[in-house]
């Protein structure tokens, strides 16, 4: 199959029978290209006419759609309006025809599975909710969640924006630093976390790490724990709460706090290439709005349907799939473990088991799962399966090419979209109805107007460019929390009045969009973006080490891979002991994935006269790229070392 062959072609029963293509006869859009061209021409009524085709429930209907006028930056979305994610998500469901009808899955690698109608996932988190609002918590406050990805974490969030407070979503696999950092920036008062999670037969403690994190975090008064597993953890008194005492004990809280369009329901935070995490601000008219549109009409999700990504909490699609399969009424199943143990087609029994009609997945577990065979999607009924979904870095035309084929049957769609934390969302995406080339993004998304900008900020089609969003977004991120400036310089200053989103792109000669990764220094390992500051921070902690530089370098099955520099105090002799004990910190405080692929040695880094470790240079030098301008780098020689390294 030639990367420049169109593979996937629908037919005219794709457009009759999807949401899109209706919406497509009800605006007189003859092509998808038509429809999005009409999505942008005016997006107020493009998300007029979404919202009320989609069936998002208002306490309060908008006055006007969008209100720009402080700029683009800090556009006002459904202005005068009035709602609350749950209203739409789970209690319409839950009080009608739906109520019976299973909403949630939660699997674990054992095959112990748990599973809760629209009524039964309403009552939880009524019941959670209830347990908040005992606690203190009030519309606004913040409230970490720290918890393995079973049900319980589905409740938390939900239960979260049902009184109004502020979700902050952390991937369970971060250490007691990175998470501390997350809770004292956003204050936090209240954390929900777990005895442990479970991962390739073991259990994996997460309390301890989050009392260490909490000690980091005077804001937090209580901490919520589910004993998930049923290991031993500490405990405080007066600040620790046993779920099943406040939570499962408790009769479910009905009242749902009725909010401004613009009332914050997350802070989900991303990686920056400088400094700490910026945490960005999402509400709950822009998560309904843009998840909803996207579960919709690009994945086609309807009432029934079974959806299933495989992901965490702290990653943006784990809100994206709970809110937005959940306001379309489908089934949505959680998986707790790796997608291949304790054997290698782990992921399609889950899939098969539950006749999931959606599958999403990043690339990189796909290049793992193909290293097992490819025969391996055949000894599983995958037959119910109608859309195939991924996200989170570039694909390679090979293991797309088996992922259509193998596990889609060359009769499932594969929807990659890409946008990010910021949000919350896709500027990229194709639709059931547009035909797809290996790899392609196909274009943008339904009211999202992008382009592809050269240096000078001017269109460019053919060659490589820079991603760039030219009208906002009902979902973009509402600043960085504690940082209006930072927000500024990050997406708009690049193109002032256009968002600058920092990935590469092309579209080639017949208008297919591609992506070609970062253009800035964060690292994507596995579709988890971090910045090169948090793993430097892992490293320096340890008493041995002085400096250190991160780098993300290509690598064949996760994407990107992370290559460490250190500079060690004086005195330390190198040895592979310290080089594993670095190692192994930098896994402590970030997760196994985010582990260095290689830790080198050296006796300098590369810096500016300002003290700036120059890691564009670094990578380039390592990579045998031309170095670029080394004008302001103060030592070069430093760069001749790095090249020794390789």
């Amino acid at each position: 199959m030639h990367p420049d062959d169109i593979v996937w072609r629908p037919t005219e029963a794709h457009r009759r029978d999807s949401r899109v293509g209706r919406l497509m006869d009800r605006v007189g859009a003859a092509t998808p290209q038509a429809l999005h061209a009409w999505s942008v021409a005016d997006i107020g009524r493009f998300w007029d006419t979404a919202l009320a085709d989609l069936g998002v429930v208002w306490d309060v209907p908008y006055r006007t759609p969008l209100d720009l006028s402080e700029g683009f930056p800090w556009a006002r979305w459904f202005v005068g309006g009035r709602l609350n994610v749950v209203r739409s998500c789970l209690e319409r469901h839950a009080g009608g025809a739906a109520a019976a009808r299973t909403a949630l899955v939660a699997e674990d690698e054992d095959g112990r599975t748990r599973t809760l109608t629209y009524r039964e996932l309403f009552d939880e988190v009524g019941r959670a909710a209830g347990c908040l609002r005992d606690l203190g918590v009030r519309p606004g406050d913040r409230v970490g969640i720290y918890m393995p990805m079973a049900a319980d974490v589905v409740v938390a969030l939900f239960a979260c924006l049902q009184v109004g407070a502020v979700a902050v979503p952390v991937f369970s696999a971060f250490g007691p630093e990175a998470l501390a950092v997350r809770l004292k920036d956003a204050e936090a008062v209240v954390l929900f976390t777990a005895d442990a999670g479970r991962r390739r037969g073991q259990p994996v403690p997460i309390k301890p790490a989050a009392d260490q994190a909490v000690a980091g975090a005077p804001s937090v008064r209580h901490v919520v724990v589910k004993r998930h597993v049923g290991i031993d953890v500490p405990w405080t008194a007066g600040r620790d709460v046993d779920w099943a005492d406040a939570v499962s004990r408790r009769a479910p809280d009905r009242r749902i706090e009725s909010l401004e369009a613009e009332a914050p329901s997350m802070v989900l935070y991303t990686s920056g290439t400088t400094g700490r995490p910026k945490g960005t601000v999402h509400t709950h008219a822009g998560c309904l709005a843009t998840m909803t549109k996207e579960v919709g009409y690009a994945f086609d999700v309807k009432p029934g349907d079974v959806f299933f990504w495989l992901t965490d909490i702290g990653w943006m699609m784990g809100p994206w799939e709970m809110i937005g399969v959940t306001c379309l009424g489908g089934t949505l199943v959680v998986y707790e473990g790796a997608p291949n143990w304790p054997r290698p087609d782990r992921l399609f029994e889950v899939v098969a088991r539950h006749r999931v009609t959606h599958l999403g997945v990043a690339p990189t577990a796909v290049r793992v799962l193909r290293r097992a065979g490819d025969d391996l999607p055949d000894r599983h009924d995958l037959s119910a399966l109608r859309v195939l979904g991924s996200t989170g870095e570039p694909w390679d035309a090979e293991s797309w090419t088996w992922f259509f084929e193998r596990v889609g049957g060359r009769r499932c769609p594969v929807v990659n979209i890409s946008g990010g934390t910021e949000i919350v969302g896709c500027l990229l995406s194709p639709l059931p109805v547009t035909p797809l080339k290996p790899t392609t993004l196909w274009g943008p998304g339904l009211g999202v107007d992008t382009d592809v900008f050269d240096d000078a900020g001017r269109p460019i089609r053919g060659g490589i460019g820079h991603l760039v969003c030219k009208q906002p977004v009902p979902s973009m991120t509402k600043g960085f929390l504690n940082d209006r400036q930072r927000y500024l310089d990050t997406y708009f200053t690049r193109f002032p009045g256009v968002w600058y989103h920092g990935d590469w792109a092309h579209v080639d000669a017949d208008g297919f969009w591609f992506l070609h990764g970062r253009s800035d220094d964060t690292i994507k390992v596995a579709g988890k973006r971090v910045g090169p500051a948090e793993v430097e921070a892992a490293i320096v902690a340890h008493p041995q080490a002085s400096e250190a530089a991160a780098i993300g370098v290509p690598d064949a099955l996760k994407g990107e891979a992370i290559v460490a520099f250190v500079v060690l105090k004086p005195g330390v002799p190198e040895s592979e002991a310290l080089r594993e004990a670095l190692s192994k910190a930098v896994e402590a405080d970030l997760g196994k994935t985010l582990r260095p692929k290689a830790l080198k040695f050296v006796d300098a880094l590369p810096k500016t006269r300002s003290a700036k470790i120059v890691r564009g240079a670094i990578r380039r030098r390592f990579l045998g790229e031309p170095p670029g301008d080394l004008a302001s780098v103060e030592n070069p020689d430093a760069l001749d070392a790095i090249a020794r390294a390789r």
